[in-house]
């Protein structure tokens, strides 16, 4: 199975059946938010990724994203795609709640999906001036097809396929269209907003963390996957066991003879499976875990607004995500199992 298919099968649970629609036009009709302006000198710009180096002449129009959630980086910077790639939560033009603002009245961009890899011939009919793939595993056939139409930046060569950080996406669209400057202040902001958080929660520090979903068992989010890194920003630190047995890759499944790893002093449980919540505390094995026996368990379930940002990391979704999981977190640590874990109102 290739990694695209695999990663939208583990990450999008339940949504991903319904992702997307072959229907959409394949012209958007949404003329573009105000963008910021532009740096002098911005352009040609030289991106580097995983398939060599990228060059664009001038300031692209008509961006499409290929990425799962590049949409994000590039609305911050006021800039609306024709078209994205919908991954999971059927939200119009694959915008999410946080970022609707950006649109600034403009239409929501054409949906495209990557069930079964890039939809070459839709790229194609949006007359891209710039493919934008940062969070992807665009393949190599991939690329050479799209660069057929466009200039592509792809997934970052130091990263697994799907294991760029919110930061990467951020500066790499602010390259992409001119406004690299703006995309720093962006990141600067955001990561002071997540030392802020990290500051009001210093009972997090030492701590050990980890992220796990009901997929084929139980799957770990490795210490590539962003989720992760977002937890090690917040004060807590990755078990080292299991940052041993998912070292290159975004994470895996654990067997029930080695649960007893995730028997962390918190815990966060993205339960989108089959398994009702009460079925997962109820499991044989892993309610005998002490994380379970004294509750320092997180459920975010599906329709859990936490669940979209904690899985969509953005500069646009961070507030909402330090606003909620950090009293949620906190309550999973403080030491008195009556405390609610619960998604918030």
């Amino acid at each position: 199975m290739r990694l695209t298919s695999f990663l939208a099968a583990l990450l999008c649970g339940l949504f991903l059946a319904a992702c997307g629609s072959d229907d959409e036009s394949t012209e958007s009709g949404s003329a573009p938010a105000e963008q910021s302006k532009t740096d002098t000198g911005a352009f040609p710009v030289t991106i580097e990724h995983k398939y060599g180096s990228t060059t664009i002449e001038k300031q692209p129009e008509r961006v499409v994203v290929v990425g799962l959630r590049d949409q994000d980086a590039l609305l911050a910077l006021g800039v609306v795609p024709v078209a994205t790639t919908e991954w999971f939560g059927k939200h119009p033009g694959a915008i999410f709640p946080w970022a609707t603002n950006q649109l600034a009245g403009a239409e929501p961009p054409t949906v495209l999906t990557n069930t079964d890899g890039i939809q070459i011939e839709k790229v194609a009919a949006q007359r891209p001036d710039l493919i934008l793939g940062v969070y992807s595993g665009i393949t190599q056939k991939e690329y050479d097809a799209l660069s057929k139409l466009a200039p592509v930046v792809a997934q970052p060569k130091d990263k697994v396929d799907f294991g760029s950080t919110w930061q990467q996406e951020q500066l790499t669209a602010g390259k992409a269209v001119g406004q690299a400057e703006k995309a720093q202040q962006l990141v600067d902001d955001t990561e002071q907003l997540i030392a802020r958080t990290a500051a009001k929660y210093p009972h997090f520090k030492g701590k050990t963390a980890a992220e796990i979903t009901d997929y084929q068992g139980v799957f770990v989010y490795g210490p590539q996957d962003v989720r992760t890194q977002t937890l090690e920003a917040l004060g807590f630190t990755y078990p080292q066991a299991l940052a041993d047995a998912f070292p290159d890759e975004f994470g895996g499944n654990l067997s029930e003879e080695k649960l007893d790893a995730v028997d962390v002093d918190a815990l966060v449980w993205l339960a989108d499976g089959d398994r009702s919540v009460e079925d997962l505390k109820n499991d044989p094995v892993y309610s005998k875990l002490n994380v379970r026996k004294e509750e320092r368990d997180v459920f975010i379930l599906a329709d859990d607004r936490v669940y979209e940002a904690l899985s969509f990391p953005s500069v646009l979704s961070m507030p909402l995500l330090m606003d909620e999981l950090g009293p949620r977190l906190a309550a999973a640590v403080d030491g008195d199992p009556s405390t609610s874990t619960d998604q918030a109102g």
